[in-house]
Formats: C-alpha cells, structure tokens, sequence
C-alpha cells in the first residue's frame, strides 16, 4: 500500500495537482495511506469521512432523493461525493468510497463486500461498484488499494 501511495502521490505532485477524498466504509484508510507519506501535504489537499448518511449530505451535498432513490451504497451516491469533496474543497482530483464492509449491513441486492467508487478530474468522472471477498479488514484494504490504482489511470 505504501508504495501505491508514494506512486499516487508523485504522479499528483509532477501535475501540480492537489488530491481530496470522501470515504465512508474506509474511514479515513485512504486519506491516512497517502498523509503517511512525507511531503503529502504538496499533493494532498484534505479528507472526508462521512459515514452517516447525514454526513454525506451536510459535508458534501449528497442529495436526500440520491440516498433514497438508490440508498449510500450505489454509484450515484459515491458520484455525488466525489463532486462534493471537488466542490467544498481545494482538490484538483477527487476519489470517494462508499460500501459495506461488513460482517453485517449486506442485502441480496448489495451483499458484504460492495463497494461503489468514483473518481473525478474536473468534469471527467468515473464511476464502479465492486465485490471484494474476506473479512471487514480484507474488504476496505482492496477498496483503499483500488481506489489508490484508479487514481494513478485518471491521471
């Protein structure tokens, strides 16, 4: 992971581009996987963790229709909060996470495991839902290490 993060942050830096996150089910492991690096204060811009579905909303305008519509755990929302985390901060790139973890909290539709991820560039985003197997630890390990690889390709 750490060297993930040192190679995001160098592609940052040789752009002259600043990085701001939005996690939920990762709580922070993005944002402290790249601040674990010396000097990430030159490519690293600030971190979100909004967990609840308030916090979504009140930090980075997540709209309440969104949440309802297709629930915290979709595209649409991980979308929003990518814009949000654009918008409210100085970033030039913005990744976001949301997901659920586990053990508990899966549905038939959004099992243990999902993971819905976006990355923005300005007005270019992108956006996907995942499944990763293992325990809660196993499943926001993979989302940190493959929201880091995305930001690599969206730059």
């Amino acid at each position: 992971m750490n060297e993930l993060a040192l190679k995001v942050g160098a592609a940052l830096k040789d752009r002259g581009l600043m990085l701001v996150t939005a996690e939920s089910c990762t709580g922070g492991w993005v944002a402290m996987a790249l601040t674990s690096i010396p000097g990430s204060s030159d490519w690293f811009e600030r971190g979100y963790v909004v967990y609840s579905n308030a916090a979504k909303r009140e930090e980075l305008g997540v709209s309440e229709h969104t949440l309802e519509r297709h629930g915290a755990v979709s595209e649409e929302t991980a979308r929003e909060m990518a814009a949000g985390a654009l918008k409210n901060g100085r970033g030039h790139v913005a990744l976001a996470i949301t997901g659920v973890a586990g053990p508990a909290g899966g549905t038939p539709d959004k099992p243990v495991g999902t993971v819905c991820f976006a990355w923005a560039r300005g007005s270019r985003m992108v956006s996907e839902t995942r499944r990763f197997e293992g325990d809660r630890e196993s499943v926001r390990r993979q989302s940190v290490l493959h929201a880091l690889q995305w930001v690599t390709r969206l730059l």
